[in-house]
């Protein structure tokens, strides 16, 4: 969608008839627009307006009730911050005295509504004229806030006393304008020097201005972490949604953190939880498996604080990296899923068959870590097909011990 467009949404007409559509349908939405068009309006805003009504239909679980005033663009919907995150990142800012914060790469202003949602003022920047004038859109009920057009590296920061309270959020574009992948979305960049702004450029504008936070991939490296930074990994609902790394006084706990939301709690783990579990050696073999096994959540995988998790348990990780933990202790830990073991083997497609089969399952669940195993081609290795047999269903993880392939057959504690 154009700049042009935009407006013509956000205006007159255009906004009458985005606010007079039905919940999105899309079993109907071909007759709607044919009746849209019959009416007398344009075609081409005609086809806006839908796919506006589709995009807030799929942006409700991330906006909740905003997303039905907002306007969106298929690529700026799925990079930008749930809701709920952003006000986690706003609240950053509001415990370390940050009454302003500057906004570079506001996307379509997610992160920017939550600061208004606590009374800072906001300066918004995006690189793209569409994309931040659907920002101004976005944030139009908060006067304290202002949006432009501009590229990051061209915004000048306040100096000296007019920085006192002053923040800097950065969101630095991951995809390549105008290169698609196979499914039509805008192509990712993984590299901090792809980035934009780059990596360099988000390191400058924090040793400007302390109070800086930048959300980053989750695939960000452990050994980028600037020393006296916090870089937290943050997962909603089991999901690994960024990495934002924090400096100066919006530094929680310096390092390597992992924060698990479920929506209505949330959990944070830390280097300090992690250290003594770091300390334990991996698992030396399948006949070491204990009772239990303990899959972490994803951010804290991310993260590298595993360790956390073995030292919760009193366990051991199976081989370092794969995140799952095995233990002879049942513990109920808010940010791990816990599996009562049933067999432990190393990885024989034949031996599994024959256990499986002499158990009366006829059907697999395969979850696997660290392991390059095809899920599909072992399932009809297996013979496992689930077909009229009234067999039941059995749950394999997949992963490794002491350097081998192992198969253990689990169910939910």
């Amino acid at each position: 969608m154009d700049a042009a467009m935009v407006d013509r949404l956000a205006a007159g007409e255009g906004w009458a008839l985005l606010q007079s559509l039905p919940p999105y349908d899309e079993a109907t939405s071909l007759q709607l627009q044919d009746r849209l068009r019959e009416a007398g309006f344009d075609a081409d805003l005609v086809a806006a307006a839908m796919t506006q009504s589709r995009l807030r239909a799929r942006a409700a679980p991330k906006f909740g009730d905003f997303a039905a005033g907002m306007l969106f663009t298929p690529d700026g919907l799925e990079q930008s911050t749930r809701l709920a995150i952003a006000a986690r990142h706003a609240q950053r800012y509001a415990a370390a005295d940050v009454r302003e914060v500057y906004d570079l790469g506001c996307g379509l202003g997610a992160d920017a509504m939550a600061f208004c949602g606590l009374d800072l003022r906001v300066q918004a920047v995006d690189a793209d004229d569409a994309t931040a004038r659907i920002a101004a859109v976005n944030l139009r009920h908060w006067p304290t806030a202002r949006v432009r057009h501009a590229l990051a590296e061209d915004v000048r920061l306040p100096r000296g006393e007019a920085a006192r309270d002053v923040g800097v959020w950065l969101d630095p574009a991951r995809r390549v304008s105008g290169v698609a992948d196979a499914r039509g979305r805008t192509k990712r960049v993984f590299s901090l020097d792809a980035i934009s702004p780059p990596w360099s450029q988000v390191l400058a504008f924090a040793d400007e201005l302390p109070a800086t936070g930048a959300k980053l991939s989750p695939a960000f490296p452990h050994g980028s972490v600037p020393r006296g930074a916090e870089a937290q990994w943050t997962s909603w609902q089991g999901e690994v949604l960024e990495c934002a790394v924090w400096w100066g006084p919006l530094v929680a706990t310096p390092g390597r953190t992992a924060a698990v939301c479920t929506g209505s709690t949330t959990s944070v783990v830390t280097e300090d939880d992690a250290a003594e579990g770091m300390l334990e050696p991996a698992l030396g073999s399948v006949a070491d498996v204990g009772e239990w096994l303990y899959e972490p959540d994803r951010a804290v995988i991310r993260a590298g604080l595993t360790g956390a998790l073995v030292s919760a348990v009193e366990g051991a990780e199976l081989a370092s990296g794969v995140g799952y933990v095995t233990s002879g202790v049942a513990r109920e830990v808010p940010w791990a899923r816990r599996f009562r073991v049933l067999e432990a083997m190393p990885l024989s497609t034949k031996r599994l068959a024959r256990w499986l089969r002499d158990q009366g399952h006829d059907r697999v669940t395969i979850k696997k870590r660290g392991v390059t195993l095809d899920a599909d081609v072992l399932r009809r290795q297996l013979k496992m097909t689930g077909r009229g047999k009234g067999g039941s269903e059995a749950t394999l993880v997949l992963t490794r011990i002491g350097g081998g392939q192992v198969a253990l057959v689990v169910t939910p504690a």
